[in-house]
């Protein structure tokens, strides 16, 4: 007597859903009730992957190696007898892949800063799974609240100099849901940008107007102060 193969169930017995490269992950496969021996095959996207025989009523265990984002996707395994055709098919499971977040840059569209002046700081990681979250710093004193970012796109804040203790070192970090692996930016520093003097422009004005009448006075000459000096002979 042969009993009828069940839907088989497929189970994560090491690892996590959430993929990371050179992670093991291991699954299991069972269809209870049934008679051994039993086939099972695991499928991802309904390719097969791997094939296990089992004589008694233990399951199959199929362990992956995630080699690269290829891998992630939706996996489910087949129950079959040799002698029979057809078989039951398992729920699945879906595995996502986790990139780890690359080097934030810190940038601003100036340099340049002076006292009561607004400016702007962006942090950007180029590479890294979504959503990524971002923390601004002065020093080692976090200057915002966390930023997330569900699309690919720099975090800014908007900053307000009020003092010299505002042209310190400002850096930013970045992560995601890649465990144990946070990055921190390059530092970047505003320079004070040399206020100009409220009498410099006229110091300059009144240089110009001497220049002209000295030029006039010049050009001038040939035409009253020689003719005034033959006549006066």
């Amino acid at each position: 007597f042969t009993e009828m193969l069940s839907n088989p169930k497929l189970a994560l017995v090491q690892g996590t859903l959430n993929m990371v490269i050179k992670q093991n992950v291991t699954l299991s496969c069972l269809s209870e009730p049934g008679s051994p021996p039993v086939r099972y095959t695991l499928f991802k996207h309904n390719q097969q992957v791997s094939t296990l025989n089992r004589s008694d009523l233990t399951p199959a265990l199929f362990t992956l190696t995630i080699s690269s984002a290829s891998d992630a996707g939706e996996y489910k395994c087949k129950a079959e007898y040799n002698n029979s055709s057809g078989g039951k098919y398992s729920n699945s499971l879906n595995f996502t892949f986790i990139e780890p977040v690359s080097k934030p840059v810190l940038t601003s569209p100036t340099c340049q800063a002076k006292k009561g002046q607004n400016v702007t700081l962006s942090c950007f990681s180029e590479n890294g799974s979504l959503p990524i979250t971002y923390l601004f710093f002065r020093g080692t004193q976090n200057i915002s609240p966390q930023k997330t970012m569900q699309k690919r796109e720099a975090a800014v804040i908007f900053l307000f100099i009020n003092s010299l203790s505002d042209f310190g070192t400002y850096k930013c970090k970045a992560r995601n849901s890649f465990p144990n692996n946070t990055k921190y930016s390059n530092g970047f520093n505003f320079t004070l940008a040399e206020e100009r003097s409220h009498s410099q422009p006229l110091i300059i004005s009144l240089g110009l107007i001497l220049l002209l009448l000295i030029i006039g006075f010049a050009l001038a000459i040939p035409f009253f102060v020689i003719p005034l000096y033959k006549a006066s002979e």
